[in-house]
């Protein structure tokens, strides 16, 4: 999964569909990011020490990675992420759809430089 958090992200299926906004937790294992404002549902809590009046909270709840697409920052809309290799050897994430770099997610190696 390329996602990162503080990604900037819509989500495109669902029923938050067309929602933009940052992701705020990344789980790798089961395929999942928590978006915020998307995927919101009511947790009904007992009364307790932590939280003495009880009642409904509102929270996000994770949703599939396959469900959103990162929002390049030149154009604004969804577009796919790549991995490049730079001619110095170091690695980097991109948008495909405009080409841009949104950062650098591995340090110069001399094996995958450019000879």
């Amino acid at each position: 999964m390329k996602f990162r958090i503080d990604d900037e992200v819509q989500v495109i299926a669902g029923a938050d569909i067309g929602h933009k906004g940052k992701i705020l937790k990344v789980d790798r294992k089961n395929n999942k990011v928590v978006v915020e404002g998307a995927g919101r549902v009511w947790k009904h809590v007992r009364k307790s020490q932590k939280n003495p009046q009880g009642g409904r909270l509102n929270k996000e709840m994770p949703i599939s990675a396959s469900n959103v697409m990162l929002v390049d920052p030149t154009t604004g809309k969804p577009t796919r992420i790549g991995v490049r290799f730079l001619k110095d050897g170091s690695k980097e994430r991109f948008a495909k759809k405009s080409g841009t770099t949104l950062d650098k997610i591995a340090p110069a190696r001399s094996r995958h430089a450019v000879k």
